[in-house]
């Protein structure tokens, strides 16, 4: 992986995703702005005991530590702002001195002065070796407590990575150079320990006075070199490993080289800090995570310096400079830095565990349980370390995580959770096709036939209501075509609707297909949409309000559009607004418009939704639109809407908002195996629908009225479905009115076969050839359904008029 600036946040962001990588950045770089502080501090303590030796203090200790640690984090900042090459430059300086004060210090280990010893230095010695061997933790003081301490001395590993955008070879680089800094730090920390612990004893006076005489009794390793030391046993020495910070000067060939060591390993550090910080925190302003600290991301000169971090880093590292006090400091970055370690170990082994083809690791070692099991260790020693540190830390990254999650970052980059999550949904799709289907997880999965889901925007909406978190909805789209197809074209489209879907928090995909009408496209879809169990189960579609004025063809194709789908064992719902669905040929149909409806909201008008069993109602689909027309291509005309126009607009709107107070009406004519009540029952559970109360209308005889609505009320208790009101109509079955009757009978006459005034071949051609045609056979056969129907039709009038929505 090829690192960008910002190093262990970069590679935590593009392996976990914004959410993780979010957290970590802001608690890597905070860590990284407070190890400044600390370095300071252990540079300002040195100075002030040298001044002390010479009783040169300015005020008292504890307010030296600060002054000198303002000063010198003012000048870091200066050399910081003045550029990477005098960084660098620095560094190398640094560096030569503190190999210098190593060397000095080894060499001084085999220089054994006399005047040296009452301080505790001997020199190499096999006694004092296996006194200090095993622990003496006092005042309260444990391992973890003082492995917080020294832990941040081995945080500068990862400097090299941090300002991975500044090196010319980061993928060879950081590896060999992340290797090396463990290697030679840890070789170089054990080495001091060991000498050190072989050559100094723990406690001495400091007193040359304090030798062996012939009536003390002492077994310990300074009694053997003639030294009796046992008076400090009861504290108030200041010399000896335990006691003497300055004990590396001491031992030391030249004592003022290792102070130089000590500024230069300090301030090092320091300036590695001061710049990987505002690095990593430009980096994730960059990236747009949090709103608010875009500033931050403004880098200056031919180098994109942060200058705004440094000066953020700055005031960070100055209040805790304040504190002065190295083992206060210590333990907080300790946390921040084993936070940002176990997410970067998770973050690779994570990686691993979502099998991409992205990920291939160069590394030849590289095995992803240590990762894991590096990740596990750094948590574990948070919480040995300090545990209501360690909480709130975890607190801090969860409450971070919690709001990117929830903000939902428009990024993109390849990240691992994305790679799990396909690798997750493929699985658990696959393991769905070996269960069988149960009445009990029934849920109704939608193929809505939108066309553009921005041509009816109302259907998508109502859908969605009650597919949300329940059901999966498709929205189909079929395009005829004359010439050959435009499949790049297709694509653009495809993607253009997938986000207007994202956007308006649809949850649906969008399939679009070829075909040369509207049934044979259906059927295709039908039949190819899905995956395995999540695969449609119900067709939606608009009701086709153009029945009477275009060809009796397409509303032909539209019926038979109808019985495909039951012959496919598919729920057909079908939806009727009064003012229709379609808003494709309304100019300007896109995002900006379908935001914000021009004008006032119409009146809210009842609508219905025929859950069908039947093919009684007509309705039309997805009305083709070409690329001319397309909703999707915004335009600049701004013409005022007719009045038509206008309320179809804001109708389209109309499942958008909350539906206040009202009902639902379900017309329960026949048992159709539930999808009828199910519906409502899924829409009065969403927010939007909360305060509509669900009416139910059966049929049943005049003088059964009772047993009926007691029969139909034991019926929805076991469904569990809450219901307001349960009312039987027992003049269902009454003839129709003449009037209405006759608006039938003139709505039909284009329709009819009329064979009685032709010759039989004739009329039989005439059948052959448009089979919508009405026979009087046909008349006669389905005349008490007819009936039945216009009664209905009155019923319905009378009844459910002020009806929020009616399904039937």
């Amino acid at each position: 992986m090829g690192l960008s600036p910002g190093g262990a946040y970069y590679l935590i962001s593009r392996s976990l995703g914004p959410e993780f990588g979010g957290s970590i950045g802001l608690i890597f770089a905070f860590a990284n702005a407070v190890a400044v502080a600390m370095y300071v501090v252990g540079f300002a303590e040195t100075v002030v005991e040298m001044l002390n030796d010479v009783d040169a203090l300015m005020t008292d200790e504890l307010n030296d530590i600060r002054i000198v640690g303002t000063l010198t984090v003012i000048l870091l900042l200066g050399i910081s702002v003045a550029g990477m090459e005098w960084e660098a430059k620095a560094q190398i300086v640094l560096l030569i001195i503190l190999l210098g004060a190593i060397v000095n210090y080894f060499m001084g280990t085999f220089l054994t002065v006399e005047e040296k010893e009452p301080k505790g230095f001997f020199g190499y010695n096999s006694a004092i070796f296996l006194e200090n061997l095993g622990p003496d933790f006092r005042e309260e003081e444990s391992f973890f407590s003082v492995f917080a301490i020294f832990f941040p001395a081995a945080t500068g590993i990862l400097a090299g990575a941090n300002i991975s955008g500044d090196l010319t070879d980061p993928q060879s680089a950081i590896p060999k150079g992340t290797l090396l800094a463990i290697v030679i730090t840890g070789i170089t920390y054990i080495a001091v320990a060991l000498s050190t612990g072989a050559c100094i004893v723990r406690d001495a006076t400091g007193d040359l006075n304090d030798t062996v005489t012939d009536t003390v009794n002492c077994t310990d390793a300074a009694c053997t070199l003639g030294y009796d030391f046992s008076i400090c046993k009861e504290g108030g020495c200041q010399y000896g490993l335990i006691n003497d910070f300055q004990v590396m000067s001491l031992v030391s060939g030249f004592g003022p080289l290792i102070s130089a060591g000590i500024f230069s390993a300090t301030l090092s550090s320091a300036l590695a800090s001061l710049v990987s910080a505002p690095k990593v925190f430009q980096a994730l302003c960059k990236d747009n995570i949090y709103p608010g600290l875009g500033m931050f991301a403004k880098g200056y000169g031919k180098n994109n310096e942060p200058l705004r971090g440094y000066v953020l880093t700055f005031c960070i590292g100055l209040a805790f400079i304040l504190i002065a006090e190295l083992n206060i400091i210590a333990p907080i970055i300790s946390n921040f830095f084993l936070a940002s370690y176990a997410l970067i170990n998770f973050s690779v082994f994570h990686a691993s565990l979502a099998n991409s083809p992205g990920w291939r690791p160069s590394f030849k070692y590289y095995n992803k349980w240590v990762s894991l099991a590096g990740a596990v260790l750094c948590v574990v020693v948070m919480f040995v370390i300090n545990w209501w540190a360690a909480l709130v830390t975890l607190l801090i990254v969860l409450a971070l995580y919690i709001y990117v999650s929830y903000k939902k970052p428009d990024v993109n980059w390849g990240s691992s959770t994305q790679a799990l999550m396909f690798n997750q949904a493929l699985t658990h799709s696959i393991n769905l096709t070996g269960v069988e289907d149960h009445v009990k997880n029934f849920r109704p999965q939608c193929l809505v036939m939108t066309g553009y889901p921005t041509s009816r925007p109302a259907l998508a909406h109502l859908v969605h209501s009650f597919t949300k978190n329940v059901g999966l909805m498709v929205c189909g789209h079929i395009r005829t075509v004359t010439r050959r197809p435009n499949f790049k074209e297709l694509a653009q489209d495809h993607a253009r609707c997938q986000r207007w879907l994202h956007k308006k928090h649809i949850k649906a995909f969008y399939t679009p297909v070829f075909s040369d009408n509207l049934r044979h496209g259906t059927q295709v879809l039908l039949q190819a949409t899905g995956l395995g169990r999540l695969r449609p189960n119900t067709l939606v579609l608009g009701f086709k309000t153009n029945w009477s004025d275009g060809h009796m063809r397409d509303v032909d194709i539209y019926i038979n559009t109808i019985h495909d789908a039951f012959d496919l064992q598919f729920g057909v719902v079908i939806l009727r607004l009064q003012d229709g669905l379609d808003i494709s040929h309304i100019p300007g149909q896109d995002d900006s418009s379908l935001e914000k409806p021009a004008g006032t909201v119409a009146k809210e008008m009842p609508v219905a939704v025929s859950v069908a069993k039947d093919s009684d109602s007509d309705s039309c689909p997805s009305k083709t639109t070409s690329l001319q027309n397309s909703p999707m291509i915004s335009r600049d005309i701004k013409s005022p809407l007719s009045l038509r126009d206008q309320r179809l607009l804001d109708t389209s709107q109309q499942f958008r908002k909350k539906q206040g107070k009202g009902t639902i009406d379900v017309w329960w004519l026949f048992d159709d195996g539930g999808l009828t009540l199910l519906i409502p029952y899924l829409l009065t559970n969403k927010k939007k629908w909360g305060d509509c109360r669900i009416r139910v209308f059966i049929g049943g005889k005049i003088n059964r009225i009772d047993h009926d609505r007691r029969a139909m009320a034991t019926l929805l208790s076991r469904f569990r479905i809450d219901f307001s009101d349960i009312n039987v109509l027992g003049d269902i079955n009454t003839k129709p009115k003449k009037h209405n009757k006759l608006s039938f009978k003139e709505l039909i006459e284009p329709y009819r076969l009329k064979e009685d005034d032709m010759e039989q071949a004739e009329a039989e051609h005439l059948k052959a050839l448009e089979p919508w045609r009405i026979s009087d056979n046909e008349l006669e056969l389905y005349r008490a359904k007819t009936n039945r129907q216009i009664r209905l039709n009155e019923l319905l009038k009378e009844h459910s008029s002020s009806a929020k929505l009616i399904v039937m």
